[in-house]
């Protein structure tokens, strides 16, 4: 052996660095989120280790920012192995596995402690939901509790049903125009891509979202207001398509999966820490908070919420036993402990 041959194999021996199994597997990576975001940030942190840990054979390639096209775009993309995974909304999880989306069930959850419970009692159910609908979960990444963004000040629920609010509504989710109908509001429906440039020629002058992602998508740069009542919880995750997952090597599906919780945990810690500033932020860039609900506002807005549900369960989108499990949980856990806080949620 010569001593170019001998220090390489002892380079390769070393801890951390691994010798590439077979070809380049190249991972496309779509997702809505920007570039600059804290998310993209951390999928790059992700890629660069799955990189170094497998020796080259293993690594994204990403498309941030809406270029592979919207949610239910990427979810056909990845069926037909154009993409192989990305990170989605509770829209896009809904297209593969509808029961998901309860977690996106409006005006339902109070804090996050009940979305942690309710996730850790229903876990395998989820997991297996995803994978007869052909994907694997990486991880689960979730933005943050929803709020109307408007351009003008809501002051009631009645309020929302003047003409003069033009809301943006989801096209084809069935979540959100569940809501709004529960409300008896109309709203516009478009893709998210064509949300900026509508507010900006004024089709719609209302929108619906995370306070983390009205920052990132910018939409906070043409509303004025924030409503103080969450509307919903927004799930998110990290799929990746089951066929291209079963196709890695054994080794190469632990260490994607082992680094993939790793980052993730990271992100939604650190996506934690955003939320519970970026109401603030708002704020601080002129944005005012509505005026804060009454105890009849919160109480029309669960009720709506139910309503929504039976909605939703006619729909055959959720089936009447996890919504009667996750009440049960639910009533459970508000017997135990504090009850909905009188100020928005900042993600504490």
């Amino acid at each position: 052996m010569t001593i170019f041959n001998a220090l390489l194999a002892a380079l390769l021996a070393l801890p951390g660095l691994a010798r590439a199994e077979g070809p380049v597997r190249y991972i496309k990576f779509a997702t809505l989120a920007p570039q600059a975001s804290t998310w993209m940030k951390v999928m790059d942190e992700l890629n660069k280790e799955l990189q170094e840990r497998s020796g080259g054979s293993l690594r994204f390639k990403m498309y941030p920012g809406g270029v592979a096209g919207d949610e239910k775009d990427v979810v056909r993309k990845m069926r037909i192995g154009e993409i192989q995974a990305a990170g989605f909304t509770g829209v896009g999880i809904g297209s593969i596995a509808p029961e998901v989306r309860l977690f996106d069930s409006p005006w339902l959850f109070r804090n996050e402690g009940e979305i942690r419970a309710l996730r850790k009692k229903l876990a395998g159910r989820l997991a297996d939901d995803l994978k007869k609908g052909g994907m694997v979960l990486l991880g689960w990444v979730d933005p943050g509790f929803v709020y109307f963004f408007t351009r003008d000040a809501v002051q009631s629920p009645e309020n929302l049903k003047n003409s003069k609010f033009k809301m943006w509504v989801w096209v084809d989710d069935p979540i959100a125009q569940a809501a709004y109908r529960a409300i008896d509001v109309s709203p516009v429906p478009l893709s998210i891509i064509d949300v900026m440039s509508s507010l900006e020629t004024g089709l719609v002058n209302g929108v619906y979202g995370p306070p983390l992602g009205v920052i990132a998508l910018e939409w906070f740069t043409r509303t004025n207001y924030i409503y103080p009542v969450p509307v919903a919880y927004s799930a998110g995750a990290v799929l990746i398509a089951r066929r291209f997952f079963d196709s890695l090597t054994p080794a190469q599906k632990k260490l994607l999966v082992s680094l993939s919780r790793k980052h993730l945990d990271r992100l939604n810690v650190l996506s934690g820490q955003e939320a519970a500033q970026s109401l603030k932020t708002l704020e601080s860039r002129g944005l005012k908070m509505g005026k804060a609900p009454s105890a009849a506002d919160l109480a029309y807005f669960e009720a709506a919420g139910k309503k929504a549900q039976k909605t939703l369960v006619s729909q055959g989108l959720f089936s009447s036993d996890i919504v009667k499990e996750a009440d049960s949980l639910l009533q459970s856990l508000r017997r135990r402990g504090p009850q909905r806080p009188s100020k928005p949620s900042r993600g504490e």
